[in-house]
């Protein structure tokens, strides 16, 4: 896993050999942060890759296909997202994305590795100055203990961690659903990535029955996004009367997606067979 000098090229090792590879140009940053290994890299054809403890965070060039269906799904579903709260998403992209939305007053978002952020602002810019709109608060922080302890309530919470194993495991604990669900306003809905369908099926499965006992309800999609071992799944909480699989129409206008279609929001749910038996099997 990681760099190849030889082949210029970083490849990232999943599960049963699979792997998901760049070429590359130059490396332009490397340095171990308090939590992690941060790399930076130039590819051929993707712009900027930025990578953590080897795994593929994003590339500058395709961002958006996973960003785009970690946000608007559940702001246009939420009938009235004023308060947000996104734990993790240092590199300021799931900021952006949630920014674009008028209805939001204020959005927190907790990173937990401050580097992430000053790395992204200087060499990404992915956040198109989101971290200077006067809506965002961006704190350094543990975001479960930051939930743990804040007495606020939010309409929408996101979940922008790496996958659902080591250091994140937390994230996807039925002690930490159950955290969310009680910091959601009456009508709330959380979302957060759940790994690759194919390739984290058994981590989509514990996380979905551990949200299962906790939400009101649990709706699953998933989405082809660039630089990971697609498709990539996402897991949603209900809180309260809210009909997930509805978007406003009229709220998407102007918001300039290029990947996530709010016309075609049913098309999201298609999972493949087995993986959709296995889910409500498991439920």
């Amino acid at each position: 896993m990681g760099f190849n000098e030889r082949e210029n090229a970083f490849i990232e090792w999943y599960p049963r050999g699979y792997g998901v590879g760049f070429k590359v140009k130059e490396r332009l940053f490397e340095t171990q942060t308090k939590y992690q290994r941060l790399e930076l890299y130039e590819t051929e054809g993707f712009g900027k890759l930025l990578v953590l403890d080897g795994t593929v965070q994003l590339v500058e060039i395709g961002e958006e296909s996973y960003h785009e269906p970690l946000v608007h799904p559940v702001m246009l579903a939420h009938p009235n997202p004023k308060n947000v709260l996104i734990i993790g998403g240092g590199d300021g992209g799931t900021l952006r994305e949630v920014l674009k939305h008028e209805t939001v007053e204020r959005a927190v978002m907790v990173e937990i590795d401050e580097m992430v952020i000053e790395v992204s602002r200087l060499y990404l810019g992915i956040d198109k100055g989101a971290f200077e709109d006067p809506r965002a608060e961006v704190m350094v922080g543990d975001g479960v203990e930051f939930l743990r302890n804040t007495n606020e309530k939010f309409d929408v919470i996101i979940v922008d961690s790496t996958d659902p194993v080591g250091p994140a495991k937390m994230l996807f604990s039925e002690e930490f659903f159950k955290t969310a669900y009680e910091k959601l306003n009456k009508k709330g809905l959380y979302i957060t990535q759940s790994g690759s369908v194919y390739l984290f099926t058994n981590e989509l499965l514990d996380a979905y029955r551990g949200m299962k006992n906790v939400f009101d309800e649990v709706h699953y999609f998933s989405f082809p996004v660039i630089g990971y071992a697609s498709p990539w799944s996402f897991l949603v909480g209900v809180k309260g009367d809210i009909d997930f699989r509805k978007v406003d129409l009229e709220r998407a206008k102007g918001l300039g997606l290029y990947y996530y279609d709010p016309e075609r929001h049913e098309t999201l749910f298609q999972m493949p067979r087995y993986v959709r038996e296995l889910l409500e099997k498991r439920a």
